[in-house]
């Protein structure tokens, strides 16, 4: 039976989204200066990367980053929709929303580290990750596309509303004010906020986090059904959603590592989880 080779991108093309992986965790970096601004062609290669991630055995966490220390991204290119027709624009969000719908089904946690300035179109990537981390002091984040005259069109609407409620998610769009990664964290957009010295200290932060999920530590195969549980299971009805959990919970039971966690409890001693 012949295997089907997966296309990789382009690689005469600039490269814009960087894909390393260190110690089981993947790490996405968006890159194009000055503030990490996304079009099409960015999403095309953020896109291919997650397939990668998702694919990639070696991988069971992913960080989604920006390059350098003042953006995490700001957006969608202005000048691109400047430029674009209608109909492209729309495709343009069709296809960036089903990019960010691949990176919050993947089965694997995802972390958004919040180098910089997370604005916009940015945000709306980082609310598609399972966990938020940002550097104090580092930048701000909001939605301000009112003030464009249109509205959060990458999945901000949606997600934001699901984080926050409707209530303050319609007050933070409508404003559409920025506000410092500390605010953030009182609104329960960001997860934690961590104190850093500089850009490197930041992410060796943010990986120790992203490792502590990894195996032969943690059973990784366990945290990726709980993100799929509660990803899928929270947007259909509350019965369906049991049914998943107790599908999942069937697959963790069969697991190698579901039968390791229980003995290595019932034995008194630390678990050695394989990742299946």
């Amino acid at each position: 039976m012949s295997q089907k080779v997966m296309e990789q991108p382009d690689v005469s093309q600039k490269v814009l989204v960087h894909y390393a992986v260190e110690d089981k965790v993947a790490v996405l970096t968006l890159d194009d200066p000055p503030a990490n601004t996304y079009t099409h062609e960015m999403m095309l290669q953020l896109d291919a990367a997650i397939v990668r991630a998702r694919f990639d055995t070696d991988v069971e966490v992913i960080v989604l980053t920006g390059k350098g220390e003042k953006f995490f991204s700001a957006g969608a290119n202005i000048n691109m929709l400047n430029e674009a027709d209608p109909v492209w624009k729309y495709y343009f969000c069709l296809h960036a929303n089903e990019t960010l719908s691949r990176l919050e089904q993947t089965p694997k946690l995802t972390i958004a580290a919040l180098n910089g300035h997370t604005v916009g179109g940015g945000m709306e990537i980082a609310m598609a990750a399972d966990l938020r981390i940002a550097r104090k002091g580092a930048g701000k984040m909001g939605l301000p596309e009112v003030n464009l005259g249109v509205l959060p069109g990458t999945g901000g609407t949606q997600r934001l509303c699901r984080i926050v409620g409707k209530s303050h998610a319609i007050e933070l769009m409508v404003q559409g004010d920025l506000f410092d990664f500390e605010v953030a964290h009182e609104k329960l957009l960001v997860n934690q906020v961590l104190e850093a010295d500089g850009h490197e200290d930041f992410m060796r932060q943010v990986m120790e986090y992203a490792k502590s999920f990894t195996t032969p530590g943690k059973a990784s195969m366990a945290v990726g059904h709980i993100k799929r549980s509660v990803q899928s299971g929270a947007e259909i009805a509350f019965e369906y959603g049991l049914a998943l959990e107790r599908e999942l919970q069937a697959k963790l039971f069969a697991s190698k590592d579901g039968k390791e966690g229980i003995a290595a409890y019932v034995e008194k001693r630390t678990a050695d989880f394989k990742g299946a």
